[in-house]
C-alpha cells in the first residue's frame, strides 16, 4: 500500500454574495498591506543613502534585495501553496514578513547596510508568498474577462497605501533632518559623523516594531476568518502530458506574460523608487513625498480600469494602451527640462500641488501608464492554465525579477551618464509589453510544438 501523498485543500467555488465580498475584503487588505510595505523603499532609498554613506548605485542595492526575493521564492511558494492551501498560504505569508519587519531593530540599531537588505530580503519573501496565492485567487473568483477590473479594484488598495506611506516616512523619519544632509555633514568631523548618521538611522526602529505587530496581528485575522478557497479552471488543453511545475513552460501566454511583466516591475519600480532620488538632483526640496506623485497617478489609473475594463476596453487594449503611453512617458521624461518652470509647473500649481521639473513629473506620469499592465498581464497569461495555475503565478511572480535587475542598470548608468539621460533604458520594457499585448497573449504554442 502507497503512503498518502499531502494534498492541499480541495479547491471550491465560490459562492456568489457575502462570501465573495468577504474573500475580496480580505484580498484588498492582502494588497494595501503589499502597497504599504513594498512603496516604503522610494523613501527608504535617499534615506539609507545618507544612513550608509552610499551611491546612486549601492542604494539601489534595496530594490535588488527586495525585488530578488520573488525569483529566489516563487518556485518554493507555489509547492508551498500546493500543500497548504491559499488562505493557510497567506497566513504563513504574514508571519514571515513580520519576521522581516522584526529585522529593521537590530539593523536600524547597528546601522549595517547588510543587515538591511536582508531584513528587506525576508519581507519580500513573506510577499512573495501573499503575491502568489492572492493573484490567482482574485483572478478566479469571477469571470475571467472581468478579471482586470478586480485587480485594479485590489490595486486601488495597493497604490492607495503608495500614496500614505512617503508622507508617514516623511512625518515620522524625515522631520528635522536638515542638520543630517550631506552639505552639513560634511562640515563634522567623522566621529560626529557617525553619531548623527547612527541617530538618524534609530528612527526606523519604532515604525518597524509597529509593522511587525501589526503584521502578526493580521496574520491571527486571516487565519480565522471564513475565507474559502478559489475554484481553478480546468485545463484548455488535455494532452500534455507534463505533470510537473515546468509543464507550465508549454504555454506561450505564460512564459511571455512573465517576461512582459519583468519589464513592467522594473520599469515600474524605476518610476516609483528612483524619483525621488532624481528630484533630489534636481534640487526638488520636497523629494522624499515624490512617490506619491507616482502613486497618485498609478491611482487614476485603476479608477479608469474599473470603470473602463470590460465596458469600453478589453484587457488586451488596455495593457497595448498602457504601453503606449508609457512609450510617450519615457520620451518626455528623458528630454524634459530639468527646471520647475515648465508646464508642470501650471498644472501642479492648477492642482495646488508643490511644482515639480517637467521631467520630473513625466517620470510621475509613468504611474499613469503603468497601472493597468499587471492586471491585465496576470488574466491573459493565467487563461487555459487550469492545474498549472500555481505553477502559472509562480512563473509570473518570477517576473518580479525587473524590480531587482532593471533599477540596479538604471543605476549603473545614472552614475555614468547622468539621472536623467538613464531613464532611455525603459523605452524596450514598453516595447516588449506592447507586443504581448498585440501577439504575445493570443499564442497558446510554441512553433512547431503539438497541440
Amino acid at each position: 500500500m502507497h503512503a498518502k501523498t499531502p494534498t492541499a485543500p480541495r479547491p471550491m467555488a465560490l459562492a456568489q454574495g457575502p462570501s465573495v465580498l468577504l474573500a475580496m475584503g480580505f484580498i484588498a487588505l492582502m494588497f494595501f498591506i503589499l502597497g504599504f510595505v513594498t512603496w516604503l523603499n522610494g523613501s527608504l532609498i535617499p534615506f539609507l543613502k545618507l544612513v550608509c554613506r552610499l551611491s546612486n548605485f549601492q542604494a539601489l542595492w534595496v530594490t535588488f534585495a527586495f525585488y530578488i526575493a520573488y525569483t529566489v521564492m516563487a518556485l518554493p511558494a507555489a509547492l508551498l501553496l500546493q500543500r497548504t492551501g491559499y488562505k493557510r498560504g497567506m497566513t504563513l505569508s504574514l508571519g514571515v514578513m513580520a519576521a522581516g519587519a522584526g529585522l529593521f531593530i537590530p539593523a536600524a540599531q547597528s546601522a549595517q547596510y547588510g543587515l538591511f537588505l536582508l531584513a528587506l530580503f525576508t519581507l519580500a519573501t513573506g510577499m512573495t508568498l501573499m503575491q502568489t496565492a492572492i493573484n490567482p485567487y482574485i483572478v478566479c473568483i469571477g469571470p475571467r474577462e472581468s478579471a482586470a477590473m478586480r485587480i485594479s479594484v485590489m490595486g486601488l488598495f495597493n497604490k492607495g497605501a503608495g500614496i500614505v506611506v512617503p508622507l508617514v516616512f516623511s512625518a515620522l523619519i524625515l522631520g528635522g533632518i536638515g542638520p543630517y544632509a550631506h552639505t552639513e555633514l560634511a562640515q563634522l568631523d567623522p566621529a560626529a559623523q557617525a553619531l548623527l548618521r547612527m541617530e538618524l538611522a534609530s528612527r526606523l526602529i519604532y515604525p518597524y516594531a509597529v509593522m511587525a505587530v501589526a503584521l502578526l496581528l493580521f496574520m491571527g485575522i486571516v487565519q480565522l476568518a471564513p475565507v474559502p478557497e478559489p475554484a481553478l479552471e480546468p485545463d484548455s488543453t488535455t494532452g500534455r502530458s507534463e505533470t510537473g511545475a515546468l509543464g507550465v513552460l508549454r504555454f506561450p501566454q505564460a512564459v511571455l506574460g512573465a517576461l512582459s511583466l519583468f519589464g513592467y516591475v522594473g520599469v515600474e519600480v524605476i518610476a516609483g523608487d528612483t524619483i525621488g532620488l532624481f528630484g533630489q538632483q534636481l534640487g526638488v526640496p520636497h523629494y522624499a513625498v515624490l512617490t506619491s506623485y507616482t502613486m497618485a497617478f498609478m491611482v487614476l489609473g485603476y479608477l479608469l480600469g474599473v470603470l473602463l475594463i470590460p465596458r469600453v476596453l478589453s484587457q488586451a487594449r488596455a495593457l497595448a494602451g498602457s504601453a503606449a503611453l508609457g512609450l510617450l512617458c519615457v520620451v518626455g521624461v528623458a528630454s524634459s527640462s530639468g527646471s520647475a518652470t515648465g508646464w508642470s509647473s501650471m498644472l501642479l500649481g492648477w492642482l495646488g500641488v508643490p511644482p515639480v521639473p517637467d521631467a520630473v513629473l513625466c517620470l510621475a506620469l509613468l504611474g499613469l501608464a503603468n497601472a493597468l499592465v499587471w492586471p491585465a498581464i496576470w488574466p491573459l497569461a493565467l487563461e487555459g492554465l487550469g492545474r498549472y495555475t500555481a505553477a502559472g503565478s509562480a512563473l509570473l511572480i518570477m517576473g518580479i525579477a525587473g524590480g531587482a535587475l532593471l533599477p540596479m542598470l538604471y543605476g549603473r548608468l545614472s552614475d555614468s551618464l547622468g539621472g536623467q539621460g538613464a531613464y532611455w533604458m525603459m523605452l524596450p520594457c514598453y516595447a516588449l509589453i506592447l507586443l504581448y499585448a498585440l501577439v504575445g497573449h493570443r499564442l497558446r504554442h510554441w512553433p512547431g510544438q503539438q497541440s
